[in-house]
């Protein structure tokens, strides 16, 4: 049926599955087909097409966050502190900057 729609991720086939399931293969063909368009429709339109709406699938489990992903958010975090004249992380207020300002 990936043939027949857009499936970019593991939601869209969880979608699929439970498409075919609801409405059969022959009818979500159908409705496939029926969608205008040059290229194959997003599951959104055929589900529209249909008149069903998917359930909330469950999120994925995500990713935990890693020692370098971390060096790089608190590099990125010093560089916006000293664009925007905020005190950086480990600082006292009172200490002179290079350029001479508080």
């Amino acid at each position: 049926m990936e043939h027949l729609v857009r499936v970019y991720n593991e939601r869209d086939r969880a979608t699929l599955a439970w498409l075919r399931r609801q409405v059969g293969d022959a009818e979500l063909t159908a409705a496939a087909c029926a969608c205008t368009g040059a290229s194959k429709p997003y599951l959104s339109r055929v589900c529209r097409r249909l008149g069903v709406t998917p359930p909330p699938f469950a999120a994925s489990a995500g990713f935990a966050p890693t020692a370098v992903g971390e060096d790089s958010l608190a590099a990125i975090r010093l560089l916006l502190a000293e664009r925007t004249g905020a005190p950086r992380p480990g600082r006292t207020s009172a200490a002179p900057r290079v350029d001479g300002r508080v």
